[in-house]
């Protein structure tokens, strides 16, 4: 008799054990599986060994939340139990990448191995190829700067393919587009020739965006027979988490998967909906629980059980009604101000009082806004820091050139590669000479990887502050296009009142920059990414015992050392993908063409397209118990719960607005949308936003256990009043 298994969807708010569930579905199947291994199969393409396809397919939204998945499973099943695990778009990019030859001989492409581009490297190409059109004002009416266009233009391909909607399609698909801006068909044609050029171009030399490998998995890999067979073989039991963040293109697979009787397990959140916008379309994705037995689980204790329904139903019905959350005790609090400034101090001393008096850890703490911008991250963790509590960002995504520790760098390229000298001035000498002297360790260097370095000659000290590092670059920096240089230090005439210190450490870097030059000049500096590693491990990683060794400086905070290694991997991994990228075809180029590449770097990282978001290689060290600060959909996202809630701005507008959780054009590629063949309208906007504050708060009631404050001041950081929808929510409850 065959062994069949129904497949599962599990449905429920947050909080309510659906990850739970899955792992004990995970590990129920598992058993059941090895003790039915003489049982026949009932799938068309039997395996040849009986343990062949026992391994799961684990799929989860993002990066975080399958990490976590994965421990989870690993400690219920503590290596009994093969599986793979990935995030959905990084299985549809291996199977892109493995099934590589198939698509070669089904579009005619040239053989050779496909390379992932970043998206701001994607970007900056994409707007190189497409200077015609956007120089010549074709794209005049879209009424938006240039990087702007091209992102815009890009993010319509990636829509485009989770989506399953053919790129010809988009100026029909872009019509319905008329409730956000007034633009011609005209550019939405242009657009559409603008992609197909981009689409071909990066297919001919086999480099993938996320919206082309998306495009190339539904429309040809998932459709090829010998890849169906395979991924039958492959795969016989899928668990899928958290599929409300899921695209649409994903229903294609899962579908495919369970006509041919292979098991699944499914979670979804009604209240989800986290990436809706960002090419997610859950409403599609729902209509997989036809195919399976439904499992509702119960909701948890926490204050969207005790005040959601009533706050939901006045979300529903008429802002003007003050809700009633007189009962609500001490669990709802609102902090009110005149000024931001007074709400950042107001809602920090708050905190601080309740860890001091024993109310709450700070790691049960979590402070939440629609929008952080860069004073309130400051404000924060200065006056918490300063009482000694720690406070941590959910991915901060602070531009790299944003660090004097990068900025730093890139100066040190400009004066090693000659005809750099326009992107170095006084200002740039003057910080690099004072950020590296500052991370130059006490110690004497024993012994260093290359041994002709100064540093192994004479001990080196932190000694260039901010006023010698300016009077240095005013008297000993020498500005030449061509070749700008730090001349010796007897240059300055009063040299001697820089002290011994500041000189011996102004040498030491002239020293080394002249040596990194001879090397440049004796073809012994491979590429800039040697010469960025060069700097790193002689200027910021100290040497012990003869070898490298990565020190924490126990006289800063931990945190911030391991900002600073997560800003240092981020550089190094964006120039190493760089320099792959623009020498793909020339592996070896020439001297003129390695100082144009280098330039080109430079000038990518000032525009601040490039983030401090390093490939996660796990914890590396016991994190202090710390404060969380995250946006809205930060915090959604990682599928964060606390005891204690701040919502930052409670009476901000920018509850009700999409702004960064929305590309544009979103909507009219949900699918539900498409099927209506009906325009979308500005009320239709105004509907979905709706709907998307509703779910944003009944959502954060679920992740809060005991209090909740809504903080409001009257005006915002730029001196405007606030009258967000929450507004009257806020003055319904006590003010602390």
């Amino acid at each position: 008799m065959a062994v069949v298994w129904e497949s599962l969807w599990i449905t429920g708010g947050s909080r309510t054990g659906k990850t739970t569930r899955l792992v004990e579905q995970f590990c129920l199947w598992s058993q059941m599986y090895v003790g039915a291994l003489n049982a026949p199969y009932s799938a068309p393409f039997q395996p040849k060994h009986p343990l062949q396809g026992l391994r799961p397919l684990v799929l989860a939204a993002n990066g975080t939340n399958k990490r976590h998945l994965v421990d989870r499973i690993t400690q219920a099943s503590p290596g009994q139990y093969p599986f793979s695990a990935t995030t959905i778009m990084g299985f549809f990019q291996a199977e892109v990448l493995l099934f590589w030859p198939l698509l070669i001989e089904a579009l005619d492409l040239r053989a050779q191995f496909p390379q992932r581009l970043r998206p701001e490297l994607e970007q900056e190409l994409a707007s190189q190829l497409w200077s015609p059109e956007i120089d010549s004002g074709k794209l005049t009416d879209f009424g938006r700067g240039r990087d702007r266009i091209v992102r815009t233009t890009l993010d319509l391909l990636q829509l485009a393919g989770l989506s399953g909607t053919p790129v010809e399609d988009l100026p029909s698909i872009l019509e319905r587009h008329q409730a956000f801006d007034a633009i011609g068909e005209t550019t939405y044609t242009c657009m559409t020739e603008m992609l197909l050029r981009w689409q071909n171009w990066c297919q001919q030399r086999g480099l993938l965006t996320y919206g082309i490998i998306a495009d190339l998995y539904w429309r040809h890999l998932l459709k090829h027979p010998t890849y169906q067979r395979h991924l039958l073989h492959q795969h016989r039991v899928i668990l899928a988490d958290d599929v409300d963040e899921y695209p649409a293109i994903a229903r294609h697979l899962f579908e495919f998967l369970l006509e041919n009787q292979v098991m699944g397990v499914f979670t979804y959140n009604p209240q989800g909906a986290v990436r809706l916008g960002l090419g997610a379309d859950p409403k599609y994705l729902a209509q997989l629980q036809d195919r399976c037995q439904i499992e509702q689980l119960s909701p948890v204790e926490g204050l969207a059980e005790t005040l959601g329904a009533e706050v939901l139903s006045w979300l529903n019905q008429d802002y003007g009604n003050f809700p009633d959350l007189s009962h609500s005790q001490q669990s709802v609090l609102a902090i009110e101000t005149t000024s931001r400034a007074e709400l950042l101090r107001r809602t920090a001393t708050t905190i601080i009082e309740a860890v001091k008096n024993d109310q709450v850890q700070p790691q049960d703490i979590a402070i939440i806004a629609p929008g952080l911008d860069a004073i309130a991250r400051y404000t924060i963790r200065e006056i918490l820091t300063h009482e000694g509590i720690a406070l941590e960002e959910i991915q901060p995504q602070q531009p790299l050139i944003t660090s004097s520790i990068v900025r730093s760098l890139l100066t040190l390229l400009a004066l090693v590669y000659p005809g750099l000298g326009r992107l170095v001035d006084r200002d740039a000498i003057a910080e690099m000479l004072t950020i590296i002297s500052s991370h130059i360790p006490e110690s004497k260097h024993s012994s260093t990887s290359d041994p002709d370095s100064p540093a192994a000659n004479f001990p080196i000290h932190n000694a260039i502050d901010p006023v010698r590092a300016g009077l240095l670059a005013d008297h000993c920096f020498a500005l030449d296009w061509q070749n700008p240089k730090l001349l010796p230090i007897n240059a300055f005439p009063r040299w001697d009142r820089l002290g011994y210190r500041a000189a011996n450490t102004y040498k030491y870097i002239c020293e080394w920059l002249s040596l990194q030059q001879q090397k440049y000049h004796q073809n012994l500096l491979p590429s800039p990414v040697a010469l960025l590693d060069r700097a790193i491990q002689e200027f910021f990683i100290p040497r012990v015992t003869g070898s490298p060794a990565l020190i924490i400086d126990m006289n800063r905070p931990i945190l911030k050392a391991f900002a600073q290694i997560d800003l240092l991997r981020e550089l190094m991994e964006t120039a190493i993908h760089f320099w792959d990228i623009y020498t793909r075809d020339k592996p070896q180029p020439s001297p003129l063409e390695t100082v144009e590449i280098t330039g080109q770097f430079i000038e990518l990282l000032r525009r601040g397209v490039v983030t401090a978001n390093p490939y996660p290689v796990g914890e590396m060290a016991v994190k202090a118990p710390a404060v969380t600060l995250a946006t809205i959909f930060q915090y959604r996202v990682n599928h964060q719960s606390h005891s204690w809630h701040f919502w930052l701005d409670a009476g901000s507008p920018l509850w009700f607005q999409e702004g960064a959780s929305s590309l544009w054009g979103a909507p009219v590629f949900l699918q539900d949308i498409q099927q209506q063949r009906q325009p979308w309208t500005s009320e239709d906007m105004m509907a979905a936003n709706q709907q998307r504050l509703q779910r944003i708060v009944w959502d954060l009631l679920s992740r809060v256990s005991d209090r909740l404050y809504l903080c409001h001041s009257e005006l915002s950081v730029n001196g405007q009043e606030q009258l967000g929808p929450l507004l009257p929510l806020v003055s319904s409850v006590p003010t602390r």
